[in-house]
């Protein structure tokens, strides 16, 4: 790839095409809801969005670079983090919101498909782990502060706890498939609470 080339699909421009951009998105959001990343067709995407389907092919070109796109606008459109001044509350806010994005009608079974399509397009995974690097940074920031304020011990890795409070709730979406609430993400953000302060995630 030379100098002046671009990966399909990275490039975020204004105007017209990024209406284009967003109806294409939002056609592929509602394809993977449908029919998941196996069923997701360039063609079938233009139809929907209602668009040329050489306009996506050519910003696009394969399946993999439109769930990456789609990807990268979920984290631009993620909710900022709270800051209570409180790291349980700050923590439960967290989990919170990762359970009501997870069982949400729509975004629920989208990130079901995408977390499919890691599993087997390595730009699909890369683009996975960028968001959830995003969206970890994001929330890292309570846990940096629960330390300034003395709540949790120095050295504390605050990318860690974050990860503690979420891991427990992909597992119930992905792996076990046991219900998902509230109490539920209460409870994942206490042990990652009560586990900091027991200095757990000292590095």
């Amino acid at each position: 790839m030379g100098a002046g080339d671009v990966e399909p699909g990275t490039v975020r421009p204004g105007g017209r095409t990024a209406r284009v951009r967003e109806a294409v998105l939002r056609a592929a959001g509602d394809a993977l809801v449908e029919h998941g990343f196996d069923g997701l067709d360039l063609a079938d995407v233009a139809r929907r969005a209602e668009v040329g389907k050489t306009t996506v092919y050519r910003r696009w070109s394969t399946t993999a670079g439109l769930v990456a796109d789609l990807l990268t606008e979920m984290a631009e459109q993620s909710v900022p983090r709270t800051d209570t001044g409180s790291l349980d509350e700050d923590l439960r806010s967290n989990a919170r919101l990762v359970v009501r994005t997870l069982t949400d009608a729509r975004q629920g079974p989208l990130f079901t498909a995408v977390v499919a399509a890691a599993t087997c397009d390595a730009r699909a995974a890369e683009a996975l782990h960028r968001f959830y690097a995003v969206r970890v940074e994001e929330w890292a920031g309570c846990v940096e502060a629960a330390v300034a304020r003395g709540e949790l011990p120095r050295g504390t890795d605050a990318h860690e706890v974050i990860r503690a409070v979420s891991a427990p709730l992909y597992y119930r979406l992905l792996a076990s498939g046991d219900p998902l609430d509230e109490a539920v993400a209460d409870r994942a953000a206490e042990a990652a609470a009560v586990a900091a302060r027991a200095g757990v995630y000292v590095s």
